[in-house]
């Protein structure tokens, strides 16, 4: 399915073609996808991500595109050692000071854009990230773009739609639930989808790096 497919099917379940309304399609369109990439890991969209740490330096920048994480290795002579993650809370109590230096065993999230390691680095280990990343949204392009969730997640991605155009245009209750409830299915087929390939362990490897 795509974009153009997405906004007549939208106006034809909720029988509105209004310019005000369908102005506003985009953001419900990315409303959508924002809350679907939060309830499902799809492992197409899945990137790698490596860097170097900076010795005596706690912190690793997250790359750009970056929605969650899947696994946080660090790389010590010829082992690939993975590390555990943690609130923010445990790596202070654990690690007090940025002093507790040597191999990095744990992971937390400082803010949005940066992870904090514990220990310390005491040299510049090379990490890799896999990590779910956010791709640009369907309504970012033209009519007849496509996206990998508009192709294979086409109910979950209508239906989130329609919710959220239902939501703009303060529906009848009942009308929503039953709304709802078909998005409710759409996801957790999704989620089916998503176990499957995940199985397969296809995430892609890619030349992204994180800051430092």
């Amino acid at each position: 399915m795509n974009y153009g497919e997405l906004k007549t099917l939208v106006k034809q379940y909720l029988e509105v073609d209004e310019t005000t309304f369908n102005d506003n399609i985009g953001q419900f369109v990315r409303l959508c996808e924002d809350d679907i990439y939060r309830q499902v890991q799809l492992q197409d969209l899945m990137e790698t991500a490596t860097s170097n740490v900076v010795p005596d330096s706690p912190f690793l920048g997250l790359p750009d595109d970056f929605l969650s994480a899947y696994s946080l290795s660090v790389l010590v002579g010829d082992e690939v050692q993975y590390l555990t993650s943690k609130d923010h809370s445990f790596i202070k109590e654990a690690y007090p000071s940025i002093t507790f230096r040597g191999v990095p065993r744990f992971y937390a999230f400082f803010d949005e854009k940066t992870l904090v390691l514990g220990p310390t680095p005491d040299i510049d280990y090379q990490v890799e990230m896999n990590y779910f990343y956010e791709p640009a949204s369907l309504s970012a392009g033209d009519d007849s773009d496509e996206t990998w969730l508009s192709v294979n997640g086409e109910s979950a991605i209508l239906f989130g739609t329609v919710v959220q155009g239902y939501i703009y245009l303060k529906g009848d209750q009942d009308v929503m639930k039953q709304y709802q409830e078909q998005y409710t299915q759409a996801i957790a087929t999704l989620k089916i989808i998503a176990e499957g390939r995940n199985r397969k362990d296809s995430y892609r490897r890619s030349d992204k790096r994180m800051s430092v």
